[in-house]
């Protein structure tokens, strides 16, 4: 009978494996030197561990067989988080900027394809073919583009895969492409919006050109706030120098005048800092200019609010500081309760040592998450424990 068990384990366990994506063990030159020795290529899942879209691809996409079957018998497969260890020099080297990057190397260590996002399961398996075809590859694309080539769709596709990893490049296609457009519908509005980053871009005069278009689908406030992001960004760039990570105050300042108030001007400063600041990982710096900047939040909206509790949560030790950031998850709650700030509050108690309060939200959490057919396992591990 034990053997029978133990046979049965064995099976299962082999089975649950080949239902999913096999992701390699080991460092990135070793899984570099098998994909070159059996002649394959390296697919890489570069994720962060805070991204929700990851975690989403981990649980609905990653474990189905049929994505399985192919990935595991065409590519040496391997997840990578881009913010540790040797993630961070991988990040830089292949311009990943947002999570999850899919990316396609070969034994050499050129990308030859990748795209980004939560994707769906037949795309998900049409996007490894593609990498596997010389021809529908990226490095093929931009070769095809480089000789002149104009047709729309493929223009617009080739924007979509460079948006997020070569901004220049991408602003290149997507100009060719609206040079042919007389009028330009939804679906281009909002490509022409995330292509343009600067006002220094060739896109920036299209879309101040295409100002009419625009306002046939959206509220033309909506254009205006556009306009200013687009004005701030170009801004912040030049602001800040990321080799000394420090900020030219005095230049942002300047340069904002013309269409923020000094006052306003001072506040998104004083954001981008802490933003910035968190993303490199100076959380003292962080923690004081949230604190500063959300003394009075009874304007800020519910899931503004839980983002800023649930940071705090993981970066801040200080206990009148998460003190704090229990009150704006209370406020979340208050505005618009749902199992993610519940989570948030349960978690913030339990840091503070208010095993009570933190027994209560959890099991409030569990409840909601259970209602809406969410996934609250991390939230029963927490209970558990208290």
């Amino acid at each position: 009978m034990k053997k029978l068990t133990i046979l049965s384990a064995l099976f299962i366990g082999a089975f649950a494996w080949a239902q999913g994506i096999k992701f390699e063990e080991g460092n990135f030159a070793s899984i570099l030197a098998k994909a070159k020795k059996e002649n394959k290529l390296v697919f890489i899942d570069a994720y962060a561990s805070w991204c929700g879209p990851c975690k989403l691809m981990v649980k609905n996409i990653f474990p189905l067989q049929s994505v399985g079957d192919y990935y595991n018998s065409h590519f040496i497969n391997a997840k990578i988080d881009m913010e540790k260890g040797e993630g961070i020099e991988i990040a830089k080297k292949y311009n990943v900027k947002a999570f999850p990057t899919y990316l396609f190397i070969d034994g050499n260590g050129e990308a030859v394809h990748r795209t980004l996002g939560y994707v769906e399961e037949k795309d998900f398996i049409q996007f490894a073919k593609d990498a596997g075809d010389p021809s529908k590859r990226l490095t093929s694309l931009k070769l095809q583009f480089e000789k002149g080539e104009k047709n729309p769709e493929f223009l617009k596709n080739l924007a979509m895969l460079t948006m997020y990893n070569d901004a220049e490049f991408a602003g290149k296609v997507m100009n060719r492409y609206f040079e042919q457009k007389a009028t330009l519908d939804q679906e281009d509005i909002q490509m022409l919006i995330a292509g343009t980053q600067s006002t220094e871009s060739p896109l920036y005069k299209i879309f101040q050109n295409k100002k009419a278009d625009f306002i046939k689908f959206f509220p033309g406030d909506q254009y205006e706030k556009l306009d200013k992001n687009i004005k701030l960004n170009t801004v912040a760039k030049k602001a800040y120098n990321a080799d000394t990570k420090t900020w030219d105050d005095a230049y942002f300042m300047s340069a904002t005048q013309s269409f923020l108030s000094k006052e306003e001007a001072d506040k998104i400063l004083k954001r981008m800092k802490a933003n910035r600041a968190l993303k490199n990982k100076d959380i003292p710096t962080y923690e004081k200019l949230t604190l500063d900047l959300y003394k009075d939040y009874s304007t800020a909206k519910s899931d503004e609010l839980n983002s800023l509790a649930w940071n705090f949560f993981e970066n801040v030790s200080n206990k009148a500081s998460l003190e704090k950031a229990i009150a704006w998850a209370q406020e979340s709650v208050k505005k618009d309760q749902n199992y993610a700030n519940t989570d948030t509050l349960a978690n913030l108690y339990n840091k503070v040592g208010d095993k009570k309060n933190a027994k209560m939200w959890a099991e409030k959490a569990i409840e909601l998450a259970k209602s809406a057919g969410q996934d609250s396992s991390e939230t029963e591990t927490l209970l558990k424990s208290l």
